[in-house]
């Protein structure tokens, strides 16, 4: 699966997505979009999951309407440690996320 790291997450993040093809917002160059603009581009470029921090998007944007999904880590801080105890959830999450859904991992 492509997955997409926005850049507000921790690039080091994505060495613990193994089996899936995992890349940063910057290394995709993709940085510096905003949401809706994000997903757009991310669509684009064949991304089939975005993996954020920002609890917004639902709110902000109609992702049911998108080919991608949005799985949205729920931590204490942004901060590496913090979001790795999150990684276990959210590989098993990725086994059954559809597009369109957002996923809210905790």
């Amino acid at each position: 699966m492509r997955l997409l790291l926005d850049e507000c997450i921790d690039e080091r993040l994505r060495h613990l997505f193994a089996g899936h093809e995992c890349q940063s917002a910057r290394y995709a160059e993709l940085a510096g979009l905003k949401n809706g603009e994000l997903l757009r581009a991310a669509e684009a470029e064949g991304f089939e999951v975005l993996i954020t921090v920002d609890q917004g998007i639902p709110a902000q944007q109609n992702v049911g309407l998108r080919c991608i999904s949005v799985l949205i880590l729920c931590a204490p801080t942004n901060r590496l440690a913090d979001l790795k105890r999150l990684v276990p959830a959210a590989l098993a999450t990725l086994q059954s996320i559809q597009p369109g859904q957002v996923v809210k991992v905790r």
